[in-house]
């Protein structure tokens, strides 16, 4: 079973529009509601997969009775939490390019006693869980060490911890040592305080994260793949992807199949492409079932082509370098972030 815990959870509705016009009327080609927040999508994605899971969430307000009531419906047991602040509601426009505008609401705010009660909800419900996952962000009242705190409890009871968070509080959990975090490209040079231009630079700020703490680094590169470093060495995955419809919960499919496939290791590493690579290509922040996976596209190598630049970290308008044979890999290839890199939300 995989225990997830959203802080700050949402109620996510996706629109698909021919193109986005700022000041125009724009007509939606489709759209979609779905329960968000990074822990809520990476419970859909297990689900969807037809492994256990639990999502720990505050629920507040008809949005968040809206979130249960959705969760229920995609067959997720969910362990709510009631707080006196209503769920935020999320909005994510995509265009057929791929490109993706989100808004994202702040949140409630959560009393010192309804923070007390997420983690003892927490510690009563990971009995018997193979990992908990605490994804995104953290609501308003919460300290950045929260999270370090909850890792702290959590790792006394015996359980393994796989955090998807950024900025202060991923810093302040890192002295807890969680067994995996997961940041994406720019989360990553944001830890470490400075841009990344390669894949090398990448393998060396996951070094940087192990050494302040963090027992295994699965780190997102968009459009380039993804990276494992962890006590074996460092493992590099990638796959192609045809066509980007969607980006939204692609990074926390990403973690899905990386814990479904045991948290460690090259194969594991693999799971977490194979599932992000078919996220991306689904409508929303659809989750994508075993039928939508393609293992066999999936690169995994320990020789990893440090010299390659990564895409995202060039400038937008730049023509895309020509790897040499060592390097080569499609320009759109990548796991569930291709495309613009997904933030801890």
């Amino acid at each position: 079973m995989i225990l997830t815990v959203t802080p700050n959870p949402s109620l996510d509705r996706t629109y698909e529009v021919p193109s986005l016009d700022r000041g125009e009327v724009v007509r939606a080609t489709g759209d979609r509601m779905d329960p968000g927040g990074k822990g809520v999508n990476v419970s859909r994605a297990v689900a969807a997969a037809g492994v256990r899971t639990v999502a720990v969430l505050p629920l507040g307000g008809a949005p968040g009775a809206l979130v249960a009531q959705l969760l229920d419906e995609q067959g997720i047991e969910a362990a709510p939490v009631p707080v006196a602040g209503q769920t935020r509601s999320n909005i994510a426009v995509a265009e057929p390019d791929g490109t993706l505008t989100k808004i994202n609401a702040p949140g409630p705010e959560l009393s010192v006693r309804e923070q007390e009660l997420l983690l003892a909800t927490i510690a009563e419900r990971s009995a018997g869980a193979d990992w908990i996952a605490c994804c995104g962000s953290l609501p308003r009242g919460l300290k950045p060490s929260w999270y370090a705190e909850l890792v702290a409890r959590a790792h006394a009871a015996g359980a393994r911890i796989a955090l998807d968070t950024s900025g202060p509080a991923l810093l302040a959990a890192l002295a807890e040592r969680p067994d995996v975090v997961k940041p994406n490209v720019d989360e990553l040079a944001e830890a470490v305080g400075r841009p990344l231009a390669t894949v090398g630079d990448a393998v060396e700020a996951a070094e940087e994260l192990r050494a302040a703490g963090a027992r295994a680094v699965l780190a997102s590169l968009g459009a380039d793949g993804q990276l494992l470093v962890d006590a074996t060495g460092a493992y590099f995955a990638s796959a192609p992807v045809d066509t980007v419809r969607s980006n939204v919960g692609a990074g926390d499919s990403s973690l899905a199949g990386f814990l479904i496939a045991g948290g460690t290791g090259p194969h594991a590493l693999a799971s977490a492409v194979a599932h992000g690579a078919a996220a991306v290509q689904l409508p929303g922040s659809a989750m994508p079932s075993p039928a939508d996976l393609v293992p066999t596209a999936v690169t995994v190598t320990d020789d990893i082509p440090l010299t390659r630049p990564l895409t995202d970290s060039s400038p937008a308008d730049s023509a895309p370098t020509n790897p040499g044979p060592a390097d080569s890999a499609p320009a759109n290839s990548g796991p569930a972030d291709s495309a613009p890199t997904e933030p801890a939300g």
